[in-house]
């Protein structure tokens, strides 16, 4: 059962080609580890769910060989996947769940193993629970932020939940406030930028950073002119395939400067390449202008403005868009993201019964 004065924590994230995991001695991160996958073992599995089995046993492996006894463990808590569209929290994996991530509903991606191997653990270990924490399909947008402008295509949340709400907590903290007491515009910058808006726990509003929307990023291209892009897309010149990886993956600033590094791009600029200025000055220009529409979401009420992901190290962009927005609040900064603390966190306050442990019941199935 669980052990509330002192909670052993395994974390374990997906990705396409490896599996992070972590063990937390409550807030104490205690073994983290990166196992890599070549192509030769993930060749015959042939979707992503099949793989769950290989990977369980590489991580029960893994902890063997750190000395890391399976019956220390408390609880086990695994990456969100493409559910169907839920609240933020820390859910329970339950067998609708499993059943939803096994069939992809939302999509094949590798953060759907995240809840099959965490109760697959769970199962072996036994009598301990198995948890996600705040998946991207996390949705608490008003319904008014759901309108497109055409009934044919919604508008959708999928954004970085799971370190933005992390992000929020802290700046909470930092404002000696509780989260659900305070309004916050939170903005994760990595290879896609997401921004949103943060009333009393809630993200009321904020862009599809996966599928074009929002500002451009370093490898995304934002929310484009439609006109334009539905010429492009029936011009003959590309494919459906193109268009998407123009879109993500080879968008934004890897268009523009065929590169997704900031250090490189502001290496350039420090040589005088007005190229390289122009696409970072409107990179931070269009981040600062969403910020000020989630302002007005708030209707001006905003704590704080809180910048986060990798393209928070670096000063000099924090700085270009702190120069457009700090009249609305101040700007606060937590750098990179922590997405394993984030999980064993989400965890832990339903160990400690600081929240209820929340239950998978989609309306869509």
């Amino acid at each position: 059962m669980l052990k509330s004065e002192n909670s052993r924590i395994l974390v374990i994230n997906p990705g396409s080609t490896s599996t992070k995991l972590a063990v937390f001695d409550n807030e104490e991160m205690v073994l983290s580890k990166t196992l890599r996958h070549d192509e030769k073992e993930l060749a015959p599995y042939p979707d992503i769910p099949s793989q769950y089995s290989f990977r369980e046993k590489v991580i029960i492996n893994s902890l063997q060989d750190a000395g890391i006894e399976l019956n220390s463990i408390n609880a086990v808590v695994g990456r969100g996947g493409l559910l169907y569209p839920l609240e933020g929290g820390t859910y329970e994996v339950n067998e609708i769940m499993l059943e939803h991530l096994r069939k992809g509903v939302q999509g094949q991606h590798a953060s759907n193993l995240g809840g099959l191997l965490a109760q697959a653990i769970a199962n072996d270990i036994g009598n301990i629970p198995a948890f996600i924490v705040d998946p991207v399909v996390v949705d608490e947008m008003l319904p008014e932020a759901k309108l497109s402008g055409h009934p044919l295509i919604a508008r959708r949340s999928i954004f970085h939940a799971l370190n933005q709400k992390a992000v929020a907590r802290k700046a909470s903290v930092k404002l000696g406030k509780s989260y659900k007491d305070v309004n916050l515009i939170v903005a994760h910058m990595g290879g896609g930028i997401s921004i949103g808006a943060h009333r009393k726990g809630r993200v009321i509003e904020v862009n599809n950073a996966l599928h074009g929307d929002g500002p451009f990023s370093p490898e995304r291209s934002g929310g484009l002119p439609v006109g334009d892009l539905v010429k492009l897309c029936y011009s003959g010149k590309y494919s459906q395939k193109d268009v998407m990886t123009m879109l993500r993956g080879k968008g934004g600033m890897m268009a523009y400067l065929q590169t997704n590094d900031m250090l490189k791009v502001i290496e350039r600029i420090n040589n005088n390449d007005k190229d390289a200025k122009l696409v970072f000055d409107a990179m931070a220009f269009q981040v600062a202008k969403q910020i000020g529409l989630l302002a007005a979401v708030l209707k001006g009420n905003v704590d704080a403005i809180v910048l986060s992901g990798g393209l928070g190290y670096s000063e000099k962009f924090v700085k270009a868009i702190g120069q457009y927005v700090d009249w609305i609040a101040q700007v606060l900064v937590f750098p990179g993201e922590e997405e394993m603390e984030a999980l064993a966190a989400g965890a832990l306050r339903v160990i400690r019964g600081e929240e209820k442990a929340k239950v998978y019941k989609p309306k869509i199935q």
